[in-house]
């Protein structure tokens, strides 16, 4: 741990080491300290790093070794989830309610103790999202929110954070939707960060250091494309009527 950089939080100036340089044990761990301000978040995601740590800890700073990708157009949709999108038992939106995704996404999971989502975190995206950097898929059945995600965009890619189930598949409804309008918008990829089962079955791959790198650094040569999002009705209908993610658009 001696060997990490600490960042001062009141320096927005010191940089982030090469990423070359994260550790292989805690895997990706890359520096410590520092602020959560706009500069510094964007500043790491464009880097290929992202903070993740505890309530109580100061930011820690990851760039994992394999890194988890999803291509919007190569989402596994099962036929269980084919069916349901074709029901239309859901309505989703796009960053109509950032605020209360991000504290649905906060809640304790069956089996953890306390959330990653602190405070800290909350106020720190919801900087981004008024920004127009930062996105949330918003899930609803009738007024009620049952699911969504939310993440952060750059160029031609979207930087997935958390993701959370209140309904039946209504995460993968919200992801199913994320990746039709990404699609759309020739976006090139979603960030995942780390692997997970449940990401692996939905056709998540694994990149190493390198590769993922050379693909952040094409995708963020793309236009970025600031918020607010609006759902595009045509991906809305691609997937109730195939449920399948649309043909890449390439009108602006």
């Amino acid at each position: 741990m001696s060997a990490l950089l600490w960042l001062d939080p009141e320096d927005e100036e010191t940089p982030f080491p090469p990423v070359h340089q994260a550790l292989r044990d805690p895997d990706g761990l890359l520096a410590i300290g520092g602020s959560l301000s706009q500069r510094r978040l964007l500043h790491a995601y464009q880097r290929g790093i992202f903070p993740w740590y505890g309530q109580g800890q100061p930011v820690l700073w990851w760039s994992p070794d394999p890194r988890t990708v999803l291509y919007p157009e190569r989402l596994r949709i099962s036929r269980s989830l084919r069916r349901l999108l074709r029901r239309s038992l859901y309505r989703v939106t796009l960053d109509r309610a950032f605020a209360e995704v991000m504290a649905a996404c906060a809640e304790p999971r069956r089996g953890q103790e306390g959330t990653w989502i602190t405070a800290d975190m909350r106020a720190a995206y919801g900087r981004l999202h008024r920004h127009g950097s930062a996105h949330s898929v918003e899930v609803w059945q009738g007024q009620r929110l049952v699911g969504g995600l939310y993440g952060v965009a750059m160029g031609g890619i979207f930087f997935g954070e958390s993701m959370f189930s209140r309904g039946a598949d209504a995460s993968k409804v919200a992801l199913a939707h994320l990746c039709g309008q990404l699609s759309l918008w020739s976006f090139a990829v979603i960030d995942c960060q780390t692997r997970t089962e449940h990401l692996m079955r939905l056709g998540a791959e694994q990149l190493p250091r390198p590769a993922f790198m050379r693909l952040l650094r094409s995708a963020l040569a793309l236009p970025t494309r600031p918020g607010p999002w609006t759902l595009q009705p045509e991906v809305v209908q691609c997937l109730a009527e195939s449920g399948r993610i649309g043909v890449r658009s390439t009108v602006e």
